[in-house]
């Protein structure tokens, strides 16, 4: 097929891209900005194009001759910005992509949201008839934009919705590194008691996932949430990653409240000067928002499994951020005497 991917050339949409044309399709990826990965994807013969979803022309011009939709495009993680874009990105963005794929007689839409969604999970695990109660903007809008999916899925077109779970892996130098980095320079502070719950995802699972959900007439009108097989309590999985990258790690233990405290004030403070503050609520959110989620929906109508687990996920991970110089390479004599 001819597949469109919004936000092609970023960690997610990367690996999709590559994903897609090793199984033979053709490939458009439509993204506001280049990315690391934009010359390796023209060189395995994907075509890119530059432009943001909120353009109706670029997307119609993206919308040629598909056959199927990845809509990954999203705000995320832009600080500097007013909530408005948001909305503009992650409701009307998704809006013009599913105008334009009605449009052009598209076969399916794939939406990517969040299982953010769910906000923080009071009883865990989760299932996608779970409580909505988004915690931001980001989740909010992601959200906002689902009711639009269902809509043109009434209309005739055939969409699925994924709620994905953390993504994280090699390729990405940003989601999980913070976790990396600070247990590689051995002491990592935990804010709270450390059992919060957290859902791990990793790419190559998530990738599957979507190519699960290219088939036609499954998971048609519904939503699932992705994730790996388990979740794991965030100092369990500060100490995995420890393992991962064969270090030592003390993890001492400090009050929530101040830094929760910390975040407001800060993300305050520095909106009006344009300054990303150095500690902001979401950033917080990771000690105290707990996030586990039942994965059996996406198992019974996709035939999801996560054949990558977190041990393994994690010590490629941290390979790959070793081998591009993120993190500093091993010691061997302690390693050695380890």
């Amino acid at each position: 097929m001819r597949v469109l991917v919004t936000g092609g050339t970023g960690f997610t949409g990367t690996a999709l891209v590559r994903r897609l044309l090793a199984d033979g399709h053709s490939v458009v990826a439509l993204d506001y900005k280049e990315g690391l990965a934009a010359s390796e994807l023209k060189r395995r013969g994907a075509e890119v194009i530059l432009g943001s979803v909120t353009d109706q022309d670029v997307v119609t011009r993206a919308m040629r001759g598909v056959d199927l939709v990845h809509h990954l495009a999203a705000a995320f993680r832009e600080l500097n910005v007013p909530e408005r874009h948001y909305y503009e990105v992650n409701v009307e963005g998704t809006r013009n992509v599913l105008t334009a794929a009605a449009r052009a007689g598209v076969q399916k839409v794939v939406y990517c949201s969040t299982c953010g969604v769910h906000g923080n999970v009071d009883h865990p695990p989760a299932t996608e008839d779970s409580p909505i109660k988004p915690a931001d903007y980001y989740q909010q809008t992601k959200y906002e934009a689902e009711p639009l999916v269902r809509e043109w899925n009434r209309r005739g077109l055939r969409t699925t919705i994924l709620r994905p779970a953390a993504i994280y892996g090699p390729g990405d130098p940003e989601r999980f590194f913070m976790i990396f980095r600070r247990v590689a320079r051995g002491v990592f502070p935990m804010f709270g008691d450390g059992k919060t719950t957290y859902h791990p995802l990793y790419i190559d699972n998530l990738v599957d996932a979507f190519i699960a959900a290219m088939q036609l007439d499954v998971g048609n009108g519904e939503a699932y949430l992705i994730a790996d097989e388990n979740y794991v309590e965030i100092e369990k999985l500060v100490k995995a990653v420890a393992a991962a990258l064969g270090v030592d790690v003390s993890i001492p233990h400090y009050p929530l409240f101040p830094l929760v405290a910390a975040g407001h004030v800060c993300e305050t403070l520095c909106r009006p000067f344009g300054v990303t503050p150095p500690i902001f609520p979401r950033r917080v959110d990771w000690y105290r928002q707990n996030r586990a989620f039942d994965i059996s929906k996406a198992k019974r109508d996709l035939g999801y499994r996560p054949l990558v687990g977190l041990t393994e996920g994690l010590a490629r991970t941290a390979s790959w951020y070793r081998s591009e110089g993120y993190l500093p390479l091993p010691d061997i004599a302690s390693a050695s005497a380890r």
